[in-house]
């Protein structure tokens, strides 16, 4: 068995020797055959194309597969690279979004405040809300405008949608704006189209009730409420809101204004109305009697006559 074994190993090693010296010396006729530039060896190298390569598509799949792979892997990549590009476009995006959104909303606004219509007598000064006075039981804003821009304290103030509030203290350079939602702010108003007067109470909500309506049947829901200007507090004919009835039966107003994002507000001059001092021709005088004729007594004139006869 030894032997056997010792033989064995004697023979393979130069069977080796020669399959590798021949397969070198294929590999390098082949070489040189691929090498030459002749017609002849171009259809022989043509014809052993055709009659190996076909054969070996079995031996060139896994190579084909895993060349493949390769793409798919290198694929993947490029777009998992894309997908994280487009994910970081689409966050700017969403922040350029948000900032085109405000601005809208500023510009929008600030149209409306130009197209608003008003009596051609009112003019306004613009002015830009820098705080709120964040209390509950006080609802009012610090606006940029104060006694350099001629505001007085007094004068009715409003977005480009309706009447806000009315201006509640004056500094030099700022003044503070009393919203119409406080709980100490009182406004007439009137109710269209019944022509319905009442008063809008601030009660710190988002929605004031009205108080003292002269025929509350005639109120509907969604009728306009406007500014009727009595008491010479704000100007008449603003758009104050719209009607609402709740569940207790309730009249409310759901404001036009929008409180959530008020940015900029119009403080409109209000001048007051002309006071008269003096009765003038409006209080007729006092009527007069008529002039009377008096006659001397008789008597009087009796001893005057005597001493005419003396004489």
């Amino acid at each position: 068995m030894a032997r056997e074994r010792m033989s064995d190993l004697d023979y393979r090693g130069p069977v080796r020797r020669v399959m590798i010296a021949i397969l070198v010396l294929v590999l390098g006729a082949l070489f040189l055959l691929w090498r030459i530039d002749s017609p002849r060896v171009e259809r022989m190298r043509n014809a052993l194309i055709d009659r190996v390569v076909p054969s070996m598509d079995w031996a060139m799949a896994p190579v084909t597969r895993l060349a493949g792979m390769i793409d798919s892997f290198q694929s993947y990549a490029r777009i998992y690279e894309q997908n994280q590009e487009l994910r970081r476009e689409l966050q700017q995006m969403r922040a350029w979004k948000e900032a085109a959104v405000q601005l809208e909303q500023q510009n929008a606004k600030l149209l409306a405040q130009n197209q608003v219509r008003l009596d051609p007598k009112l003019t306004s000064v613009s002015g830009v809300v820098m705080a709120d006075s964040g209390s509950p039981f006080r609802q009012s804003v610090l606006l940029n405008v104060g006694a350099r821009d001629g505001i007085v304290d007094g004068w009715a103030a409003m977005d480009g949608l309706g009447l806000v509030g009315r201006i509640s203290g004056v500094a030099e350079n700022t003044s503070r704006l009393l919203l119409l939602t406080d709980a100490s702010s009182r406004i007439p108003v009137t109710i269209q189209p019944s022509g319905q007067k009442a008063m809008l109470v601030g009660d710190n909500s988002a929605a004031p009730p009205l108080e003292f309506i002269e025929a509350p049947e005639q109120v509907r829901p969604d009728d306009r409420v406007i500014s009727s200007g009595d008491g010479g507090v704000f100007p008449a004919g603003i758009l104050v809101g719209t009607v609402v009835k709740t569940t207790d039966n309730r009249f409310r107003v759901r404001l036009a204004a929008d409180y959530d994002r008020l940015d900029f507000v119009r403080v409109l001059r209000s001048h007051p109305a002309e006071q008269i001092n003096e009765a003038g021709v409006l209080i007729p005088p006092p009527a007069t009697a008529a002039p009377t004729l008096s006659f001397p007594d008789p008597a009087e004139l009796t001893p005057a006559a005597g001493e005419a006869g003396d004489g």
